[in-house]
């Protein structure tokens, strides 16, 4: 049973998300067809003999053959797809700026902009799927889904989780090298005042209080301990989250979900059955905050409610 106000999304409102969700979908399609024709195709000549060779964006250089019938036909089909999508790429970033000025006008969003716009360059960066949002900003997905929003009283909150994969901790290095030398760097890249708070290495604030904070499971399976994002000296040191690897184990659930601003990012997160069992567990730890407990139980009615009410294909 809801115990809790939940208000009904705005007709207009309603409208305008599925609009704009579904230019935000089409665009992250594009996006990962312009991955197959990043970098270029060129004809070489070598000792009077043109070879067909690929480039990628760093300059790499890797030779297809002789030209051919076959490789004049894989030239063709990469060019006519490179320039096909580059078009649609262009069109579709101006149909998703357009929604995101809707969304704004008709009040569609309200996850805080800073939140959305770490999330927005943790994809950028292909950082993404080495983390999960976990805790309260995943309201605002399970939300977002069923059509519904929250009370605020339960959704207010001036930091976000992330929950870090160990397990993939070396392909995470990888990638975060390619775009940042720290996470803390990449996080500076939204805001450059986001800083490490000395005596709680795994949270940065910036300078309007908000905080970011990074977990891991408790240490297991030749997980390192303790263990920093990067080498960088004023880099995270994660935090050990008891239960953190259930969440980690969890289905996942994602959905578009937008900010104050109408700017729009994925959030991903565990599903809403998980965030449910997960909230009445914390809401009986006998050290946790008695107003925090009374916070777990009421999200996790309002999540359970959606769920059951507006989402039972997920149960």
């Amino acid at each position: 049973m809801k115990n809790l106000e939940t208000l009904e999304l705005d007709q207009d409102a309603a409208r305008q998300y599925i609009d704009a969700r579904a230019a935000f979908l089409e665009l992250e399609r594009t996006r990962k067809s312009a991955l197959q024709v990043r970098g270029g195709m060129v004809w070489k000549t070598v000792e009077n003999k043109d070879y067909l060779i690929r480039t990628s964006p760093s300059g790499g250089q890797k030779s297809l053959g002789r030209r051919s019938a076959e490789t004049e036909a894989m030239y063709q089909t990469f060019v006519s797809k490179k320039q096909t999508t580059e078009e649609r790429l262009v069109s579709i970033k101006a149909a998703v700026a357009k929604h995101e000025r809707l969304n704004r006008a008709l009040r569609v969003g309200r996850m805080p902009n800073i939140a959305v716009a770490i999330l927005t360059r943790l994809a950028n960066a292909g950082l993404d799927d080495y983390f999960r949002v976990v805790g309260t900003h995943a309201l605002y997905a399970y939300e977002a889904a069923a059509g519904v929003r929250f009370a605020s009283e339960i959704t207010a909150t001036r930091d976000i989780d992330l929950l870090w994969d160990t397990r993939k901790r070396v392909m995470f290095a990888q990638r975060l090298a390619k775009d940042s030398p720290s996470m803390l760097a990449a996080l500076q890249k939204v805001d450059k005042s986001f800083q490490i708070i000395d005596d709680q290495k795994y949270t940065a604030i910036n300078k309007d209080g908000f905080e970011v904070d990074i977990l891991r499971r408790i240490a297991k399976d030749g997980d390192p301990h303790p263990v920093r994002l990067s080498h960088a000296e004023d880099d995270f040191w994660v935090v050990q989250a008891k239960r953190a690897d259930d969440l980690m184990n969890a289905p996942t659930f994602s959905e578009v979900i937008v900010a104050e601003n109408g700017s729009m990012a994925r959030l991903h997160t565990i599903h809403p059955a998980v965030f449910v069992s997960f909230k009445r567990w914390m809401a009986n730890e006998v050290d946790r905050d008695p107003l925090k407990r009374r916070r777990d139980e009421l999200q996790a009615d309002a999540v359970e409610w959606a769920l059951t009410e507006r989402l039972p294909q997920l149960l």
